[in-house]
C-alpha cells in the first residue's frame, strides 16, 4: 500500500504546465469515504489518502493562481493518470483526455482505441492515460481556480 500511496502523490503533480513560473499550481489528493450518521444519513467526506485499497474513489484536485503581474494566455496543465488508477470523470469541467499515452487529445466521447485487431472501439474511461486542461481565456494577474477530477483505485 505504501508503493500506491507514492505512486498517487507522484500523479498529482501536473506532468507539463506552459507558461512556467508564471502560475502557481497546488494538487492534492483525497479518497472519497462515505460514512453514516447517527440518524442514518450518508455523508461523504474527502481524507487523506493513508491507505487506500481496491475500488476506493479518490479526488485529485489541483488550485492554480496567476502569481505574475500579467494575465497569463494559453495556459496548459497536463496530467498523466497513474496506472494503479482508472479514470473516473471530471465534473463539468470537461478535459481533454488522451487514450493513447499524450500523443492524441479530445473529449472521451470523440476517442477511439484500436484493438489487436486493428478494429477501434469507442475509448472508455478505463482507457485514458493523461488529463488535460487548455484554458481558452486568459487568466487574470492574481486570479486562482481548481480545478478536478475523479479516478477510481484498481
Amino acid at each position: 500500500m505504501r508503493r500506491l500511496f507514492l505512486i498517487l502523490a507522484a500523479a498529482i503533480l501536473p506532468g507539463q504546465a506552459l507558461a512556467a513560473n508564471q502560475v502557481a499550481l497546488d494538487n492534492s489528493v483525497f479518497v472519497e469515504r462515505v460514512t453514516t450518521d447517527a440518524n442514518g444519513k450518508q455523508r461523504v467526506k474527502l481524507e487523506e489518502p493513508k491507505v487506500v485499497v481496491p475500488g476506493d474513489k479518490l479526488v485529485f484536485v489541483l488550485n492554480y493562481r496567476n502569481a505574475s503581474a500579467q494575465p497569463v494566455d494559453k495556459f496548459v496543465i497536463t496530467n498523466p493518470l497513474p496506472d494503479a488508477v482508472r479514470y473516473a470523470d471530471a465534473g463539468d469541467s470537461r478535459p481533454l483526455v488522451s487514450v493513447d499515452g499524450g500523443k492524441a487529445w479530445g473529449l472521451l466521447t470523440d476517442l477511439t482505441v484500436r484493438q489487436p485487431d486493428g478494429t477501434t472501439r469507442p475509448a472508455q474511461p478505463a482507457d485514458v492515460t493523461h488529463i488535460r486542461w487548455a484554458f481558452q481565456q486568459p487568466i487574470p494577474a492574481g486570479a486562482s481556480g481548481k480545478l478536478m477530477f475523479r479516478g477510481i483505485v484498481k
